[in-house]
């Protein structure tokens, strides 16, 4: 294991802390939030707030693993023998990059044959680039990580193509109200995803040693929370639009009031 100093591994160890509450509180917040949405866009928040709970365990185990792998005393890191579980992430992102795209789709209400259709091509298309991608993060050598790498891009292309091409009429068939908010989801899955290849690609830089784990750890965890969180809540107050375009108050929760 890299030789990390003693602020490297604070940083690291509250970053993972923080992302533990966000996603957790995020959770919360999206299916307390399908109380104020139409019933067609509750299976999107769902899965919205599948996508962040899945996220909050694999960041408690990361986090819980990185506590592990290192001692932290009378501010000297030592390594503690025990290895650090990267792994969690590519596992957290093989269940949460295709429900990412899924409930893209689900908030936009397609009809069912183009929402089935675009669910499986982007949902297998995500896992095809996340199973590419892991070989080359646990390469020990920078070659064998490009050719992974390189491969991980071709789904990775596909599916910006589908979100830019096959996605682009439909768009402009949403509400007024949500289509704004929907190109703005798109764009920032888009900006978000494309931040992760600049982190896969940190080893290459000048940074050696401790700085480069930083870096990487770092890097993927704010992609992660714009990723889950940030999209998570535009495909929120997309619903919210949209069930107020379709369903007008009848979306809206009933309140009873009560005599005193």
């Amino acid at each position: 294991m890299d030789t990390i100093t003693a602020g490297q591994y604070l940083l690291v160890y509250n970053a993972f802390s923080f992302t533990f509450a966000a996603m957790a509180a995020a959770t919360l917040f999206f299916w307390f939030g399908r109380s104020q949405v139409g019933p067609a866009y509750k299976t999107a928040l769902t899965i919205t707030g599948l996508v962040t709970a899945i996220a909050a365990y694999h960041y408690f185990r990361i986090f819980e693993s990185w506590s592990s792998a290192y001692a932290l005393t009378d501010g000297v890191i030592t390594a503690s023998g025990v290895g650090f579980n990267d792994a969690y992430r590519y596992v957290d992102w093989l269940l949460t990059v295709p429900l990412l795209l899924i409930e893209l789709v689900l908030v936009m209400r397609l009809s069912q044959s183009k929402t089935v259709s675009l669910s499986v091509r982007l949902g297998s298309a995500a896992a095809l680039m996340i199973i590419l991608g892991y070989p080359g993060e646990v390469a020990d050598d920078n070659t064998t990580r490009a050719i992974w790498g390189t491969l991980s891009s071709i789904p990775f292309l596909y599916i910006v193509w589908e979100l830019f091409k096959g996605l682009g009429d439909a768009i402009e068939r949403q509400p007024e109200s949500a289509r704004g908010l929907i190109k703005q989801a798109r764009l920032l899955t888009f900006a978000s995803w494309g931040f992760y290849p600049i982190v896969y690609m940190i080893p290459y830089t000048s940074l050696s040693g401790g700085a480069v784990e930083t870096g990487v750890q770092i890097g993927y965890t704010i992609a992660d929370i714009v990723a889950k969180v940030g999209v998570g809540i535009l495909v929120y107050m997309i619903a919210v639009r949209k069930s107020e375009a379709e369903y007008g108050d009848a979306a809206k929760p009933v309140t009873v009031a009560v005599a005193q």
